[in-house]
Order: C-alpha cells, then sequence, then structure tokens
C-alpha cells in the first residue's frame, strides 16, 4: 500500500452563524468569525489517496486524473465562492472548516474509488495555524 497526496489552493468567503439564534449569541460563540459581511480564506487543501501500485503503470492513481477530479468536484465549486451562499454541497450547513473538510471528502470518494483508489484524508488549512484532517466514518 502506498500513499500519494496532491495539494490544491482556494479562496472563500463565509461567515459563522446560526439563524436560529439571536445576532450577540452568535457574535458571542464565533466571535469575528459571524460578521454580518462575512469574510475569507485562503485555503489550501491536501488530498492523500492510498491503494497498490498498477504494475501496468507505475501508478496508485494517475495524477492528472486525481488533480482533474479536484478541480471539478471541489475547486471549481469552491473557489471564489461564498461558502455560505454559492456552494451546492453546503448547503444549510455550518461553514466550518471541520464541516467542509468532510463534505469535500463526500465530494471526491467515490470518484477516487472508481479509478481504484481509496480516498485516505483531506487535510484543510484555513490558515497557515489552523487545519483539520479528516479520515472518513
Amino acid at each position: 500500500m502506498i500513499y500519494i497526496t496532491r495539494k490544491e489552493h482556494f479562496n472563500a468567503a463565509h461567515k459563522l452563524y446560526r439563524e436560529d439564534w439571536s445576532k450577540e449569541k452568535n457574535e458571542e460563540l464565533f466571535g469575528r468569525c459571524a460578521n454580518a459581511n462575512w469574510h475569507g480564506h485562503n485555503y489550501d487543501l491536501y488530498v492523500t489517496i492510498k491503494g497498490n501500485i498498477n504494475p501496468d503503470t507505475g501508478f496508485v492513481i494517475d495524477l492528472k486524473e486525481l488533480k482533474d477530479i479536484i478541480l471539478v468536484n471541489v475547486i471549481d465549486k469552491l473557489d471564489h465562492r461564498n461558502l455560505n451562499l454559492d456552494v451546492d454541497f453546503m448547503k444549510g450547513k455550518m461553514a466550518s472548516t471541520e464541516v467542509l473538510a468532510i463534505e469535500i471528502w463526500k465530494q471526491l470518494e467515490s470518484h477516487i474509488a472508481a479509478r481504484g483508489a481509496q480516498l485516505h484524508s483531506i487535510k484543510l488549512y484555513e490558515t497557515a495555524n489552523n487545519y483539520v484532517e479528516y479520515f472518513g466514518d
């Protein structure tokens, strides 16, 4: 079994806010992240897959195919978008980095499996100091 990682980048805006809470409660819990005018991040996404090397190609997966899967199913939907308003797979969900990582996993898992590999992890950097890792259920 071998692991391979592809890094991508996107910029997106969001806010952390629950409509069923008061403005004061949202601000108390989420602070500046509850800003009514949104805020943005420059995200770095690391997609790690695992599998056995195909003896004919020497690959677990063709990295161009992996790049295309990530771009079409994730980056094109997220880059320069508002996570709360513009992204179909984030509708009705809290736009935290944790939830975003899980939803990215859901967008990629079947496409990677169809190529004979397995999604191992999603690592999503919100800032240089803050990131989450998700390894599936």
